[in-house]
């Protein structure tokens, strides 16, 4: 029989975060960055950091608004007696009440994961018998110039092909900067580094043909519009050594022998509990 489990882990994720600093100070209470991280991880399920910067800035200013208010709020609560009343009372009971389960569970989920152990046998065993799974593809580093216009990249390539080397790559940041009406425009057009197919097929097909320090002969058409590409680098695909992916593979195999420990854990509890239903 199996049950649905809630699994709460915060050590990796509270580790990843730099030092807690001062976001903001409210009649001498302070906001630290690390509240509002928790905050932020906690909205998004996880995912704040796989969200586009923008939206990453816009979140942030909302969280820590919404903190100071809350600290106003609170503290005029306070004065004019709120904390005294016996509905504040009678609702902090009913919150205790539900809190206080919440927290035992949490609690009791990290001491059961904490309990899983995983030797350097089974993660070596993995690594070998999946090799497959720790392989870093080839990726690319590429600028690109994204324009309206066949015409407009044609004529931007023509102001760009006689240069080479460093002075090509310093044109082509600053046409992009200039022209390129891309989110990467601002950044000289800076796509970063990135592995085959994550781009749209005939972007993807073109930069992974291209030799490193040039630019594309002819604009690049796309859904987006007409591209101009330059290849920066190339990052050769390897596979990754067992030290590389060793913590990993421990993660994993941890996660999956406390889900399986849970689901015995949650029937042999199941079966020794009277459970009734309806009246």
């Amino acid at each position: 029989m199996k049950l649905p489990f809630k699994v709460l882990i915060t050590t990796a994720l509270l580790s990843s975060m730099a030092a807690a600093s001062i976001v903001a100070t409210v009649d001498g209470t302070q906001i630290t960055s690390d509240e509002v991280n928790q905050v932020l991880m906690e909205g998004t399920q996880g995912r704040f950091n796989t969200l586009p910067k923008a939206k990453q800035d816009e979140l942030r200013k909302r969280i820590v608004e919404g903190m100071i208010a809350q600290e106003l709020v609170y503290a005029d609560a306070k004065k004019s007696g709120v904390l005294t009343s016996k509905e504040y009372k009678d609702e902090l009971a009913e919150v205790m009440k539900r809190v206080e389960k919440q927290l035992a569970s949490k609690v009791w989920e990290k001491q059961q994961f904490d309990k899983i152990k995983v030797s350097d046998t089974e993660i070596k065993k993995y690594f070998d018998s999946h090799a497959n799974e720790f392989v870093e593809k080839e990726k690319v580093h590429a600028r690109h110039i994204l324009v309206k216009t066949e015409e407009e990249a044609k004529n931007i390539i023509d102001d760009l092909k006689a240069k080479q080397g460093d002075a090509l790559k310093t044109a082509f940041a600053e046409a992009a900067k200039k022209f390129s009406t891309g989110p990467s425009g601002p950044k000289g057009g800076d796509l970063g580094s990135f592995p085959r197919g994550q781009m749209v097929p005939e972007f993807n097909d073109k930069v992974f043909s291209m030799t490193v320090g040039t630019i594309t002969a002819e604009p690049v058409k796309t859904q987006f519009g007409y591209h101009i590409i330059y290849l920066e680098d190339k990052i050769k695909g390897k596979k990754l050594s067992f030290d590389e992916v060793k913590s990993f593979i421990e993660q994993k195999l941890k996660m999956e022998k406390f889900k399986e420990a849970m689901e015995q854990k949650m029937k042999a509890l199941t079966d020794a509990a009277k459970i009734t239903y309806g009246k």
